[in-house]
């Protein structure tokens, strides 16, 4: 049985690029106003409780990475079979991932009686840290829903299948729009109540996801749960982990990255410094969400290619995909330069935050030479997840964001004297050093396998 999904990815790789990434951009753009938009009714109950979402969120983001980065194993493997033209082999790996998804989830709701002493040993108050205990236990047992919509994403994605996901993120994300006043404010549940509806919206995120996956036939993968598969086979295991531990560390090690920036940027900035690198961080991870869709796409088309031993389609997807996002990255620089001033001021419009406008439309102006080269380093590592080459993902992605970025903020900002201005410019001149690396390293992998792939030596 062969879907329209799985069609695109052993068809035409550009015309798969643009099928399977234009309905996740729609989807990622509106979970993001979604995030806003959760964030501005948790900020009218205070500082303690914005501080507290702050708290646990570090928390959350490595939940999402690693939900994130077996997720993208799990697409991975998919795709590699389907390319293999192994249906039942797809259909094992995407049962296995479900049943991975649950042990997952339910290891983690484990550390939720040892929360609060986190918070408490990491220096936070009392207040701040009861508060970010309600919402964060929340959070935790909603992780089983988490990493099995993750997981019903990517098992979709790796068949080429992305309209689904999208309508699910899409409905989940105004459920939660329209959940959040009522319950913080109506029925007066607090920060509680923010946890709350963001779990609600994931279970029928969830159960959308379940219904496709386990009910329609209209999908690649057959499942079926008999009692041999719901044994856990650890070959499966092996195989999504390899992808997925790399790209969870390679999501972890862009966290630490940005520590360490703060740390530097509290050297020569203060305070104002960092709440200017913070909140221009924040636009500029706006704008690069067309990325992370576009990502998605090369994960699959190419693990489709490098399973069906194809690597002219690995390259035509690899360039054309980096030519793709070029463009949409060029677009919304221009678009945020242009509106540069009015973006700032919206972090800036008070009294307490007004001195920050100069810096945070400083920071902008630089960041618009970042957006049309930062794909090629992205775009690079989805590839090497697709081809089940992750570790080199890892380390490249490592070298751009710990070693070139830092040392070259460094170098700016200290040996030469620029300042705060000057870590700017090492943001942009260590990434655009590293990420043209990325792309020859990239390119030269492909030319290899063009050398050294065929049937015998796909690696699983």
């Amino acid at each position: 049985m062969e879907t329209q999904g799985v069609t695109n990815l052993l068809g035409d790789p550009k015309k798969a690029i643009l099928k399977i990434s234009t309905p996740l951009i729609v989807a990622m753009l509106i979970q993001t106003l979604y995030n806003l938009v959760d964030t501005i009714w948790v900020a009218g109950l205070g500082d303690s409780s914005l501080a507290a979402v702050g708290v646990f969120f570090p928390f959350f983001f490595i939940l999402m990475a690693v939900s994130n980065g077996v997720g993208v194993g799990a697409s991975s493997a998919i795709s590699r079979r389907i390319g293999q033209n192994n249906r039942e082999k797809a259909s094992v790996i995407a049962e296995q991932s479900i049943i991975l998804s649950f042990i997952i989830g339910i290891l983690v709701i484990v550390t939720i009686p040892f929360l609060k002493a986190m918070f408490l040993g990491l220096g936070f108050e009392e207040d701040v840290s009861n508060l970010a205990y309600d919402y964060g236990s929340i959070m935790i047992l909603g992780s089983v829903i988490l990493f099995f919509t993750n997981m019903g994403s990517s098992i979709l994605r790796g068949e080429g299948n992305t309209k689904k996901p999208m309508y699910a993120i899409v409905i989940g994300s105004i459920i939660n729009i329209i959940l959040d006043p009522i319950f913080i404010y109506v029925l007066g549940w607090g920060i509680k109540g923010a946890a709350i509806a963001t779990v609600i919206s994931m279970l029928v995120t969830a159960l959308l996801f379940a219904y496709w996956i386990f009910i329609s036939k209209n999908n690649y993968v057959n499942m079926k749960f008999s009692k041999d598969r719901l044994i856990p086979e650890y070959s499966v295991y092996k195989e999504i982990f390899k992808v997925g531990i790399p790209a969870s560390l390679a999501q972890i090690s862009m966290s630490l990255s940005m520590f360490a920036m703060n740390y530097i940027i509290a050297i020569v900035g203060g305070t104002a410094g960092i709440a200017i690198y913070s909140t221009g961080w924040r636009i500029v991870s706006l704008g690069v969400i067309p990325l992370h869709a576009i990502a998605a796409g090369v994960v699959a088309v190419a693990g489709a290619a490098y399973g069906a031993c194809k690597p002219e389609k690995i390259e035509e997807a690899y360039k054309y995909a980096i030519k793709f996002a070029v463009v949409c990255e060029t677009v919304v620089a221009v678009v945020i330069l242009l509106l540069t001033p009015q973006i700032a001021y919206l972090f800036t419009y008070s009294e307490g935050s007004a001195h920050l406008y100069d810096g945070i439309v400083s920071f902008m102006k630089y960041m618009f030479l970042f957006y049309p080269v930062v794909p090629l380093g992205m775009l690079t590592s989805a590839m090497f997840q697709g081809i089940n080459k992750a570790r080199y993902s890892l380390i490249l992605t490592i070298f751009r964001a710990i070693v070139m970025q830092l040392i070259a903020a460094y170098v700016f900002a200290f040996v030469l004297g620029y300042g705060l201005e000057g870590i700017w410019m090492g943001i942009i001149a260590g990434n655009g050093v590293s990420v043209v690396i990325m792309y020859l390293i990239g390119i030269r992998v492909i030319n290899k396998l063009k050398d050294t792939l065929t049937k015998k030596s796909v690696e699983f």
